[in-house]
Formats: C-alpha cells, sequence, structure tokens
C-alpha cells in the first residue's frame, strides 16, 4: 500500500508497554519505536521523532508524564497522537475524570473536590452524606483500587485523609450497587467489544478483582453500554474503557472511572490494532467485527486460556432470504465507527488556579509564579506521594511502601535491595528527594537498629554514649566511640545527622 503514514511506538522507560509489532499484523511498513527516558529528556525525544519522520505516535502517557507530553506535542504540530493528549485528558487523576464528565453532562455520583483541607473537612462533617467514597486524585487510574476507600461517618473520613494527607480532597456520594457490583466496558471506535460485572471479595466492599473479586460476563445492561458509548464518543477516544455503577433502587447508570489506560487480554489490544489500522489506512485495512455480547461465549473459556488467545474474529451474519434482514432488527447495537480527532478546546478547564504541592523554604524567596515542589522522604511518605515520582508504577510504589515498615531508608541508594529498582531509576528520583538521614539525637533503638549498617548492637552503643553525652553537638562525636573508624564514621555520615 502506498502513502501510509510512517507510525512509531512511543514508549517509556519502567513503564509497562500496551501495544507491540504483534497487535499490527499485516502492517506492511517499519513501524519505529521511540522511547521517553524522563527527567531531561524532552529536546532528545522531539529530534528522534523528527528524524524518523513519524507521523502518528501510538501509545499511553502515564499520569507523571502528562504535562510533559503536552509541551512536547506542541513541538510536534504535525504528529498525531494516539490517544491525543486530550483523550488522555481523564487518566491523569480523578479530578480530571469529574471534570470532562461535568464538561459533557455525563452522569457521575455527587463529587466535591477540595483544595482547601479545611473546606473539605467542613463539607464532610456539615454536608457529606454518608457512606462517601474518598479517592487518591492524582494518579493513574488503573491501580487496583488500593487507593479508594469508603468511609461511613465523619469521624472515619477525617482520619482516613489525617493518615493518607491525599491532596486535593476528592469525595463522592456512595451509589448503592446493585448486585454489589459494578460493570467495566471496554470500546473500541466507540463499540464496546467486552463487558463484566465486577464484584466484591467476601468480607470486601471494593469490586476490583486483583482484591479478590470476582467477575461474571452476563446479562450486562443496555444503559451501561449506552452510557460507556457515550462517554467514548465525548472523549473522541480510538479507545476506552469505563466503570459503571448501577443504582440498585433506580437502576440509573453512573461513570465511576474512564480512561484510555486499561488492562485487556491481548485478543482486545489486537481489536485495538486492527481499528486503529483501518483508520489510517483510511479504509484499506478492515474493520475488526466484533459483535455486541460476543463476551457473553468468550467469557466461558478458562481465563488463563482466554488471556493467551490473540487474533480471534467472528464471521458475520448472512440472511437464508431476503425477510430475514428484518427478523433481527439491530436497533440495540452499535456500529463500530471513526473517532473524531480532539482539539485543545476538547479539554475541561480546571476547577483550581494551582494543583501542585507548595512548600514555603524561608532560605530562598521564589520568583512569581515560582513552585517548590515538597521534597519526599521515603520514611514518612503516603503512597500518594511515592507515586508522583516519575516512572512509577503502583506495584513498586506499594513495594517500596511495605520496605519503609522493615527498614529505614537514610539514603535512596538502600533501595536497590529491591530488584525492580536500578541505579538509573534512583538517580532520576534523586532530585526530587528530601535528606533522608535520621537526625542521632531524636532516634530511638528501633529506629537506628532498621538502619542500614547500624544493627541492634552498634544502636545500642550509639545511644549510651549519646546518654553520657547528654546529646551528640556534631556528628563527628561519633568517632569518639570505640569501633567507628574513619571509614565506618564516612558511612554513618551519609546515613546520620545532628539536627539544628
Amino acid at each position: 500500500m502506498k502513502n501510509l503514514p510512517k507510525l512509531g511506538f512511543l514508549y517509556l522507560d519502567y513503564v509497562l508497554r500496551f501495544f507491540d509489532h504483534s497487535n499490527f499484523k499485516g502492517w506492511p511498513d517499519k513501524i519505529e519505536s521511540v522511547t521517553y527516558h524522563w527527567k531531561n529528556d524532552k529536546d532528545r525525544f522531539i529530534k528522534e521523532v523528527k528524524k524518523k519522520k513519524i507521523d502518528i505516535l501510538i501509545g499511553n502517557i502515564p499520569a507523571t508524564a502528562y504535562d510533559t507530553f503536552v509541551e512536547i506535542s506542541k513541538e510536534l504540530p504535525n504528529v498525531r497522537f494516539v490517544p491525543s493528549l486530550e483523550t488522555q485528558f481523564s487518566n491523569k487523576s480523578k479530578e480530571n475524570v469529574t471534570l470532562f464528565c461535568k464538561k459533557y453532562g455525563l452522569s457521575i455520583p455527587k463529587t466535591k473536590i477540595f483544595y482547601d483541607k479545611e473546606k473539605g473537612f467542613n463539607y464532610l462533617k456539615n454536608k457529606a452524606k454518608y457512606p462517601q467514597i474518598i479517592k487518591r486524585s492524582y494518579g493513574p487510574s488503573n491501580y487496583g483500587g488500593y487507593f479508594v476507600h469508603k468511609a461511613d461517618n465523619y469521624k472515619e473520613a477525617k482520619k482516613l485523609l489525617e493518615k493518607e494527607k491525599y491532596n486535593p480532597i476528592y469525595t463522592q456520594d456512595a451509589i448503592d450497587l446493585k448486585y454489589s457490583g459494578d460493570i467495566r466496558v471496554m470500546l473500541v471506535g466507540h463499540k464496546p467489544v467486552c463487558a463484566f460485572w465486577r464484584f466484591s471479595g467476601e468480607g470486601e466492599w471494593i469490586t476490583n478483582t486483583s482484591q479478590g473479586g470476582s467477575m461474571s460476563y452476563d446479562n450486562i445492561p443496555m444503559n451501561a453500554l449506552e452510557l460507556a458509548v457515550e462517554a467514548s464518543k465525548a472523549a473522541k477516544a480510538e479507545y476506552w474503557a469505563c466503570d459503571i455503577a448501577i443504582d440498585a433502587k433506580t437502576d440509573k447508570a453512573y461513570i465511576l472511572e474512564c480512561a484510555t489506560a486499561f488492562a485487556a487480554f491481548p485478543y482486545i489490544r489486537d481489536w485495538i490494532c486492527q481499528y486503529l489500522m483501518w483508520d489510517f489506512s483510511n479504509g484499506r485495512f478492515p474493520l475488526p467485527h466484533i459483535p455486541l455480547f460476543s463476551w457473553e461465549e468468550l467469557g466461558k473459556i478458562d481465563s488463563s486460556l482466554l488471556r493467551t488467545m490473540r487474533h480471534i474474529g467472528f464471521s458475520k451474519y448472512k440472511p437464508s432470504c431476503d425477510g430475514t434482514w428484518y427478523l433481527n432488527d439491530p436497533k440495540d447495537s452499535f456500529d463500530m465507527e471513526k473517532a473524531e480527532l480532539s482539539d485543545p478546546s476538547d479539554v475541561p478547564d480546571s476547577i483550581a488556579p494551582e494543583k501542585l504541592p507548595i512548600k514555603k523554604d524561608l532560605n530562598k524567596t521564589p520568583k512569581k509564579n515560582e513552585l517548590i515542589i515538597e521534597k519526599i522522604n521515603f520514611n514518612s511518605a503516603s503512597l500518594t506521594d511515592i507515586m508522583t515520582l516519575h516512572g512509577m508504577e503502583e506495584n513498586l510504589a506499594l513495594e517500596i511502601h511495605e520496605y519503609t515498615k522493615e527498614n529505614v531508608i537514610t539514603d535512596s541508594s538502600d533501595l536497590l535491595e529491591l530488584e525492580s529498582i536500578d541505579e538509573q531509576m534512583i538517580k532520576i528520583w534523586n532530585e526530587n528527594l528530601d535528606d533522608m538521614r535520621v537526625d542521632v539525637n531524636d532516634a530511638d533503638e528501633s529506629v537506628l537498629k532498621k538502619i542500614k549498617g547500624i544493627g541492634a548492637k552498634l544502636a545500642k552503643i550509639i545511644l549510651d554514649y549519646r546518654e553520657k553525652v547528654k546529646g551528640f553537638k556534631s556528628i563527628d562525636q561519633l568517632k569518639e566511640i570505640e569501633g567507628i573508624g574513619k571509614n565506618k564514621l564516612a558511612q554513618l555520615k551519609s546515613r546520620l545527622k545532628v539536627g539544628e
């Protein structure tokens, strides 16, 4: 085929790859790959895209890189991003999901967002209807429900927010879920290609399958599909997914989440790319034919087998006589159609003038409108804080959080003990990390013995000497302790300090 656009896969270090060459079965031309390496890689990335003469860049962008790629897209005005940056607006945060739904009049639970903590607590105390669902706003949509909480009263809500330090406070009325489950709908070209109920596990309320829940492909209500299609068209999404709640009393459908970033079996990714090839070739590649409710039959296949199946297809219905055209009127079906191209005006206006945390530095006079970003100490950081680091994935953030329960991190290199972390990741994060050394005058034995290179025996010796000298005046006093030589002192200086 002549005059096909030049395709490129948009990849990022430490981020799972959604598509690869096998998904674009039959595409005749070479598909380039361009990887963004975080930090100060913008100029190099732009030059590589231009050098490879890429017309269409395909791939999801994580929330932590969204703003960077908005700037990159401005430098590449002739490159089409798939999904578009405007389409991926809702991927960035729960706040953005709410803004998107409000802009396009999509049904959502009553939701309040507060950057002013005092106003948020006042609402939760005096006006909120319980139970409330409180979520971490910032970060990827697909994080397995680990940052979604239910508060049955103000006391629970306040305790949760004081512990997690979520900013902004994102809270919404809980929907009385029909069958105690919600519905995930996946769409390609605005057509539902997969849908299933998700039910909570025993003794749980959250409906995520990664936390012990179960699922069923049967009896998906039409209004859930209709709402998902409405959202997909509003987003101008080539591919899309919605989590939808059905009210047990009224049967009304509400959007809980929506994004281009979602987990999908390989055969669904193949369908997406068949659709994209049809789009990119102006119809010279065929559209995938996926009958509505085909997921009910596919759902009967064991999931361990289903997740290995590729390039699934369906034959089209052919009537045996003219009259049969009218026997099965497809009025309740949806046609797969080409997504409209996005425009910057598609993005909703923000409800808050500023979203980043500001830390006042008394030793520095910030320039006008300059933000001083709060530095992170892994030992006290919440999961929300850890997730803001470049390239951070949910599972890795949870692993770090668990690691700090048994260890005190005084230097970022301590994290190299985790198999998932390498020196390049540490190098990227260091700019946003605080001084994590422990104040030797404040630490008790339980803290000191968890510090790398100290242990229980040395911790006790240090504490005994601290009591003897009535507190360290300088960290160099450690060399007066028997057994601490020059090399050991240098090691301890990288892990301990004397506070002001």
